[in-house]
């Protein structure tokens, strides 16, 4: 599956729509961005289950500031509508790989039960 352009107006319908996304914030200025689009893109026709996405942090200068990117490339990895990951940097191949993996290997039962205690462990 080739990614998809997202912006401030498809931004939470893919999210909410899809298993999991993946989501590359990136500008055409940045050479660590150039250099890592290839990765992604490999990435994105391994694993045609995985929505892989684009953000062009000039075009989408509203998104990239609303979601406090402050670096690029900047990686976002959304799973059942739970941010799971969220970091600056490219890449290489086999990290991206190690991440898919850990993603799909995660217990989303257990993550929204961590979610759900996280409050009442903040208030004690």
């Amino acid at each position: 599956m080739a990614t998809i352009a997202l912006t401030k107006d498809n931004f939470t319908d893919t999210i909410n729509r899809n298993d999991t996304v993946i989501i590359d914030f990136w500008a055409d200025w940045c050479e660590p961005c150039r250099a890592f689009a290839p990765t992604f893109e490999a990435a994105s026709e391994k694993h045609t289950d995985i929505v892989f996405a684009k953000v062009d942090t000039d075009d989408q200068q509203e998104l990239a500031g609303a979601l406090d990117i402050r670096a690029i490339p900047t990686l976002m990895v959304f799973r059942d509508q739970i941010l799971l990951y969220r970091e600056p940097g490219a890449l290489p191949p086999p990290v991206l790989e190690d991440l898919i993996s850990q993603v799909r290997a995660l217990d989303m039962d257990e993550v929204r039960r961590q979610i759900a205690e996280q409050p009442a462990e903040e208030e004690l």
